[in-house]
Parts: C-alpha cells; structure tokens; sequence
C-alpha cells in the first residue's frame, strides 16, 4: 500500500539486483516504484520475485513498456519527472520537491540519454566529492527519496 504520492523511477534498468534492492525500499517507505522498459536483464515474475526477496507483494510496482508510456502517465496525472543524474543542473537539497514528482534513475551502464531528460521538468544532482563520478543507482535513489520524503513530510507517516 503505498502512503505518499511521490514515486520511484526506474529508467530501462541493467541489473536485477538493483531492481530488488528498489522494490525493498519503495516497498518500506511506501513509496511507488515505476519500472520503464525494456530492462537490460529477462524480466519475469521468477526474476522479480528472487530480486525482491519477500517484499515484492507489499511494493506497488508498475511497469510501462516505454519511456513514452512512462511520460504520457505522467502527464495525464499531472506528476513531473525529476531525473537524478550526475549531470544535473540544480544540486537536490535546492530543488523543491512536490508530493507528486516521480524521481527517475537512469540506466546503471549509460545513465540518462539527453534526450529523456530534455522531455523531463528538471534534472538534480546529488552534490559528492570532486572526481568522483557516480554513485550506485539505489543508493541515488535512496538520498534522492530522503529529501524529497523530508520535504513533502513524508517521514512523519512512518514508525
């Protein structure tokens, strides 16, 4: 059951365990998890469930065959895209989430391609140490979720 509006992106995916990891945490927090396709491993409902361990039931997950399918839901819902990528013009802790962003994390090998992020509202970064290129992508995610979740006050639902 999710509890917060915002959500979790998973951009064409390149390794299952990475997957797994997400769908554990999304499913802790609460939190929605779309995972936009094709993904760079067989995805199959084997696949997820040895990826998710035994949180795959309580994570609400949607796949989207596209990027363009992924985009058109998120107009239709009025929720913007915010890519996390280490391009990214705004560092996160200056960016003003809102309840119904979507965060996006773009492919472990080639991140995002320019063109998914030029139809996206806004690209962050996750400030780190200079030199240093990249963090694992659910690990992104996870210091992406705690701002976002820290302002839209999505902390104080949980025990």
């Amino acid at each position: 059951m999710r509890i917060h509006n915002v959500r979790l992106a998973l951009f064409q995916p390149d390794i299952a365990p990475n997957l797994g990891a997400a769908i554990r945490l999304t499913a802790c927090l609460g939190i929605g998890l779309d995972v936009i396709e094709p993904c760079g491993f067989p995805i199959s409902d084997k696949t997820l469930k040895r990826a998710a361990l035994d949180y795959g039931a309580q994570c609400d997950l949607v796949r989207h065959d596209s990027f363009a399918a992924f985009a058109g839901l998120t107009r239709a819902t009025k929720s913007r895209i915010i890519v996390i990528e280490t391009q990214g013009a705004q560092r996160l802790m200056d960016f003003a989430f809102k309840r119904t962003d979507v965060l996006m994390l773009g492919r472990e090998t080639e991140g995002t391609p320019r063109e998914v992020i030029e139809v996206c509202q806004a690209c962050v970064r996750i400030p780190m140490q200079v030199g240093l290129s990249s963090l694992n992508v659910v690990t992104a995610g996870t210091i992406a979720l705690t701002e976002a979740m820290r302002q839209i006050g999505g902390w104080n639902s949980l025990v």
